[in-house]
């Protein structure tokens, strides 16, 4: 937007009324709880279907299968998200002041 009284382009004023460095840390915190316990829940779930196939009572091997390789992919994203994490803390420690 220009500035009619002298041609100068008009400079926007930040709001800074968004979320306190406290609720970002706890929405931040809560969401990385919520991600481990998706893993942690696929695990027990395909626990579950495994010792049930073992026991004869699941007879479609097909789904014990699924929900045994979403386990394993969830479990595989959350190790290369934990390295990536610990790889981007190191860059910052490495950071001169």
């Amino acid at each position: 937007m220009v500035n009619p009284i002298n041609g100068l382009p008009q400079i926007a004023v930040r709001d800074n009324s968004g979320p306190s460095a406290s609720e970002v840390h706890s929405k931040f915190g809560d969401s990385l709880k919520n991600a481990i316990d998706g893993v942690n829940n696929a695990q027990v779930e395909s626990n579950e279907m495994t010792k049930a196939l073992a026991r004869g009572e699941v007879d479609d091997l097909h789904n014990v299968m699924i929900t045994s390789q979403k386990a394993s992919i969830m479990m595989s994203t959350a190790t290369e998200v934990q390295s990536k994490v610990i790889e981007a803390y190191k860059e910052v420690m490495r950071m001169q002041v």
